[in-house]
C-alpha cells in the first residue's frame, strides 16, 4: 500500500503529469513521468478506465499497480520530486503481476534515460 505522501490526489496534479510529463508506452501500461523542482516524495497516480473491465477487474489492476509502485519505492528507482501516472490499457486486465511489474519498470527506465 502506498502511504499518503506517495499518492497523487488532486486532478490538477494528474493533468499536469499527463500533459507536461514524458511518456513511455508498454504492452499493458502507459507511464507518464514529470520531475518537479519541489522536494516532495515520489508520488504515484493510477488511471484505470472502464475499457479495462468491470469494477472488480479495474480494482484488481489498480491494486497490482499499487504493489508495483510500492516495490519501486522500496528499491529507490525514482528520484525525489517526481510524479508518476500509470494508465492501464485493456490488456492489463489479463496480464499477470510479473508482466505488469516488468512493463512499468521498463517504461520508467526508458523515461529516465
Amino acid at each position: 500500500m502506498l502511504a499518503r505522501p506517495n499518492r497523487l490526489t488532486r486532478g490538477a496534479d494528474y493533468k499536469a503529469v499527463v500533459r507536461r510529463g514524458r511518456r513511455s508506452a508498454g504492452a499493458h501500461t502507459i507511464t507518464y513521468v514529470r520531475t518537479t523542482g519541489e522536494s516532495h516524495a515520489v508520488r504515484f497516480g493510477f488511471i484505470v478506465s472502464k475499457q479495462v473491465g468491470g469494477a472488480v477487474v479495474r480494482n484488481t489492476v489498480r491494486r497490482r499497480l499499487k504493489a508495483v509502485s510500492a516495490a519501486i519505492l522500496a528499491d529507490s528507482q525514482v528520484d525525489a520530486g517526481t510524479d508518476v501516472v500509470i494508465r492501464a490499457l485493456p490488456s492489463a486486465a489479463t496480464a499477470p503481476y510479473v508482466e505488469l511489474r516488468d512493463d512499468v519498470t521498463r517504461s520508467l527506465s526508458r523515461v529516465r534515460a
